[in-house]
């Protein structure tokens, strides 16, 4: 009996220790969830802006360009995935990679080739536990992306988007990433980045797109502008990738303190179930000697 007390000892002990570390947690995230979430607010005005500018571009001009006219036949696809370098937060990642999936099937029974790309530990552990391969990997700083990284991850996919099919370049780039709505509400989402489809990038019809002289010609100005253009929407991807992980971080560490709080209520009552019958026990075994030497 003593050393089933002890065995509930240990377990009330180590699930504090561990209610600790989840409080912690969700500290943190809470701490990290209104700078996320500022960022976005802050990128948005120029992620609007650009894509208003690249869309006016493109539908005010009769041109013939590559990153905004559709390819004849696609034949290969990179999906660009984003998850988080860091567990503990529920099924932030898993949601994630599941939408990855179903987007590589809708592509391959479409018949095209995928190229992936990959952003976020969790990712990159996924592929590697299956022997399946990938063009490249960013890790590092999932939860507070800089812009950099965005500008890299931009360059890559415009440089296989550039590339011909022979030389292992795309028809077409897809991301896949967590769209932050809300502290309750992160909704895993596919963009297709290029060939830049217009309609998609329409704003509201009360609005109208801006009239725009250019100088030189429009496909210089696309040049100058799609490259852009590409790097503000992984950034903003990223950064709503970011806000959506710090949310989920926070949600499930506060789940995973309350389910502590109670596992420690539950193994307290058996510790004191099981004392009390240890004492019963032994209030027995003195009573029975007593009336035993009386006999």
């Amino acid at each position: 009996m003593g050393a089933q007390i002890r065995v509930y000892r240990q377990k009330i002990s180590s699930t504090t220790s561990m209610r600790k570390i989840f409080k912690a947690m969700e500290l943190i995230a809470t701490s990290r969830i209104g700078k996320a979430r500022a960022r976005v607010a802050a990128s948005t005005p120029y992620a609007n802006a650009i894509t208003r500018a690249v869309s006016a571009v493109a539908s005010q001009s009769e041109i013939d360009h590559p990153l905004v006219t559709e390819p004849e036949q696609i034949r290969r696809a990179a999906v660009l995935v984003i998850t988080s370098d860091r567990g503990l937060a529920g099924s932030y990642s898993a949601s994630v990679l599941k939408k990855a999936e179903g987007l590589n099937e809708l592509l391959r029974a479409e018949g095209k080739e995928v190229k992936t790309y990959l952003v976020g530990r969790k990712a990159q552990a996924y592929f590697d536990f299956r022997s399946r391969s990938y063009s490249r990997v960013w890790t590092g700083g999932t939860d507070a992306p800089e812009f950099e990284t965005a500008k890299e991850v931009g360059a890559a996919l415009l440089e296989e988007f550039a590339n011909d099919f022979a030389e292992g370049g795309v028809d077409e780039i897809h991301v896949v990433y967590t769209r932050f709505k809300s502290m309750v509400t992160q909704e895993p989402t596919v963009v297709r980045l290029l060939p830049l489809e217009v309609e998609e990038q329409a704003v509201t019809e009360s609005e109208l797109l801006p009239l725009y002289e250019f100088e030189p010609e429009s496909e210089q100005v696309l040049d100058a502008l799609l490259p852009r253009y590409i790097e503000s929407r992984i950034f903003a991807a990223m950064l709503q990738a970011a806000a959506s992980e710090l949310a989920a971080r926070q949600r499930a560490m506060k789940s995973a303190g309350d389910n502590a709080t109670e596992l420690i209520k539950k193994y307290t009552r058996l510790r004191n179930t099981a004392r009390q019958a240890e004492i019963t026990q032994e209030l027995s075994e003195i009573v029975a000697g007593a009336d035993a030497l009386s006999a």
